[in-house]
């Protein structure tokens, strides 16, 4: 009997995650078949260049997915299901920071993270983390009776987790477990027919809408899939020509014509849902939830910590002209912003160090005899190398917050005057039992490693290693 490897195993559960998905959110389905004319009318438009982030095979296959879970001994059985697949955690994200509205999660997501993991299949999932420690949301009473029904659930059948543990160490599954594993998997994160305790669910609702859709309910379910576009501004327009309601605004950095950097993000609102609802005298009614949306994607460039420096410089900027010219658009103030100060090629992040690539040497660089430079920016410039860029495959906080807000139907409490818990990505490392990785240290490797390549064919070790 073959086996299935890793990569075999998160391919297959990506497309299968996808069709459950699309049968129970049919919009979502919508949402893959606009992207798909989108990424051929690109590709058809722009021919190679369209394919500089990756190639239009990877494109359309890629998805993320997103969930939340309850507490750290399920954030652990979550790991272990993802590392059946060759995931890893990778960043660590606190939306209770990024959002003004109570969002009491913090996050990271589970990738792969080598080059080739990452060509062959990318899928990520963006996993958040109740947080009922934080007195901010959650006062002594409500934390108790929250942390008891958290610890009363099991999310992940034992068979399920046996079977990844056995597919993390063999890097491998026979066709048959494989196939269970799939079934069981994808099973976890379907969602629940079990009736909602009504009066519990709208307990957390009146903190938090994402709290009530971990802690109100029995199960986790996959909240949103997210296929991959490469013109996200036609996508919105495509979506909302066909009467989809989507949401205002196209998080992260705006459209212009200078490089794509990072990540840009919308989606459709999220839709009331039919849900089985408990009332406290034990009858079952037929109710509603809205917490489940369609989010699309739109990749750019990784940058550099620099980069992210200036990035994030840039949004304080934007923050004020907005709230000091409330009738102009803020796209066109943040383009605006953008224009001035973000540089408008690829060759100037990569001699400013703003943002990470991969280096060869060119294959038409001079052969006159001459030394090389001994600057990237020159080597670039009097064609001694090619930058390649490395496609960003992690997160922006405030822009998952917004998505997040955006889907709400309330604002939630939040109590500012009490101090919050703090937690970083080292608690969460220690909560799950695995080194949550830092995206800049992957980012900086790949680069590195290119860069040492480049010194040693163009006898630059010193200037350059």
């Amino acid at each position: 009997m073959s086996a299935i490897s890793q990569w075999q195993l998160r391919a297959a559960f990506a497309a299968r995650l996808s069709e459950m998905y699309g049968q129970e959110v049919p919009a979502y389905t919508t949402l893959v078949d606009v992207s798909r004319e989108v990424n051929e009318d690109v590709l058809r438009a722009r021919g190679a260049d369209a394919e500089r982030l990756g190639s239009i095979g990877r494109v359309t296959a890629e998805r993320h997915g997103a969930i939340r879970v309850g507490t750290p001994r399920e954030l652990a059985q979550v790991a272990r299901v993802f590392g059946a697949l060759g995931m890893h955690p990778v960043g660590f994200y606190d939306l209770r920071e990024a959002a003004a509205s109570a969002v009491p999660v913090i996050s990271t997501a589970f990738r792969p993270v080598d080059g080739e993991e990452l060509a062959r299949n990318p899928f990520r999932v963006f996993t958040s983390l109740l947080t009922p420690a934080d007195p901010r949301f959650f006062d002594p009473d409500l934390r108790a009776r929250l942390e008891t029904f958290l610890a009363g659930r099991e999310l992940f059948p034992p068979e399920l987790l046996a079977l990844a543990d056995r597919a993390e160490a063999e890097k491998e599954l026979p066709e048959d477990d494989a196939e269970r594993f799939l079934q069981l998997a994808v099973g976890a994160f379907e969602l629940s027919g079990e009736p909602v305790d009504k009066a519990w669910y709208e307990t957390l609702e009146r903190v938090s809408a994402v709290a009530a859709d971990i802690g109100g309910v029995r199960s986790t379910h996959i909240n949103h899939l997210t296929p991959r576009v490469l013109d996200i501004d036609e996508l919105y327009r495509r979506m909302t020509d066909r009467g989809i309601e989507m949401i205002d605004t196209i998080q992260g950095p705006p459209a212009w014509k200078g490089p794509d950097v990072l990540l840009r993000q919308t989606s459709f609102r999220a839709l009331a849902e039919p849900r089985a609802m408990r009332t406290p005298d034990g009858s079952v009614v037929s109710g509603a939830l809205r917490v489940r949306f369609g989010e699309v994607e739109a990749r750019g460039i990784a940058l550099t910590r620099e980069g992210r420096a200036l990035y994030d410089e840039l949004l304080g900027h934007i923050d004020e002209q907005a709230n000091r010219n409330p009738a102009e658009a803020r796209s066109e103030i943040a383009r605006a912003v953008w224009e001035r100060h973000m540089p408008g090629s690829e060759e100037e992040l990569a001699a400013e160090q703003l943002a990470y690539f991969t280096y060869r040497p060119a294959d038409d660089r001079p052969r006159d005899g001459s030394r090389p430079p001994t600057t990237i920016g020159e080597l670039l410039r009097q064609g001694w190398v090619r930058a390649e860029p490395i496609v960003y495959e992690d997160f922006l906080p405030r822009s998952a917050a917004g998505i997040f807000q955006s889907n709400l139907s309330g604002e939630g409490t939040r109590d500012n005057d009490q101090e919050g818990t703090a937690y970083d990505a080292a608690w969460l490392s220690g909560a799950i039992g695995r080194d949550v990785l830092d995206p800049y240290a992957l980012y900086t490797r790949q680069q590195s490693s290119s860069l040492a390549h480049v010194a040693r064919e163009l006898d630059l070790t010193d200037a350059l290693g």
